[in-house]
């Protein structure tokens, strides 16, 4: 396992993952901070009033699409040149090809939050926001990274089936919407584009209850078992066709 982690960071280090790492949450900021600047004789909530613009974008639409395209984009080589007749008969189980590729995706999604919660900070300070830093987002966006993982698992399993790059994303895209329609019905704890919207307290700061708090942990962890035990029976069961 430690071997295949160590591979797939290899593939990354001359790649310019990082910039969309970077440039994503980057936009995803710049468009909250304008609607916050824009809307400040309405938004009267400090700190938490910024924090619903910028994470309003950025843990709705542009991190599920981030996922996707770190999930497409560790996937891309495994489709060229017929790499995955040799990775499907190299000693190498397929559980260690997909857990290794999740936790390197996890890791990047972990960076670009660390990312995220660092410019939002920065972006408070430079609108003089008064009082202290809200401890309690950083949670958020430790929340937001655990629900990103279903999301990363399912994303992974649609992207070493399918050779194109953008499919997986528009997939994506579309369960943006989905999750949208499900946490609105209050049925976000069954879909995991919702549950990424109820860990970072997209829509609501409102602490959850020591229930809601155990169901988002257990089935986001379920979704990425459920998930992750999909795609490498499928992968043991069936062929991939690589170009």
């Amino acid at each position: 396992m430690k071997r295949s982690i160590s591979v797939e960071w290899l593939k990354l280090r001359h790649s310019r993952i990082g910039l969309v790492l970077a440039v994503l949450p980057i936009i995803s900021l710049l468009i909250g901070c304008a609607n916050y600047y824009m809307n400040q004789d309405v938004l009267q909530n400090g700190w938490y009033s910024l924090w619903t613009q910028v994470s309003l974008f950025y843990g709705v639409f542009f991190l599920p699409i981030l996922i996707a395209i770190c999930c497409s984009y560790i996937c891309r080589l495994e489709h060229l040149n017929r790499n995955w007749n040799m990775i499907m008969t190299s000693p190498v189980s397929v559980a260690s090809v997909f857990i290794s590729k999740l936790i390197i995706v996890s890791i990047l999604i972990l960076f670009a939050q660390g990312l995220f919660i660092g410019l939002y900070w920065l972006t408070g300070t430079l609108f003089f926001i008064p009082g202290p830093f809200p401890i309690e987002t950083i949670g958020w966006a430790i929340r937001g990274w655990y629900a990103s993982l279903s999301i990363s698992a399912l994303q992974l399993g649609l992207s070493l089936r399918i050779r194109s790059f953008a499919t997986p994303i528009g997939i994506s895209l579309c369960g943006v919407f989905i999750g949208l329609g499900m946490y609105i019905a209050k049925l976000g704890a069954f879909f995991p584009f919702s549950l990424l919207n109820i860990g970072m307290s997209v829509m609501s700061q409102n602490k959850l209850t020591n229930i809601q708090n155990f169901l988002f942990w257990v089935i986001n962890m379920a979704f990425v078992i459920i998930f992750l035990l999909m795609s490498i029976r499928r992968l043991k069961n069936k062929d991939i066709v690589s170009s």
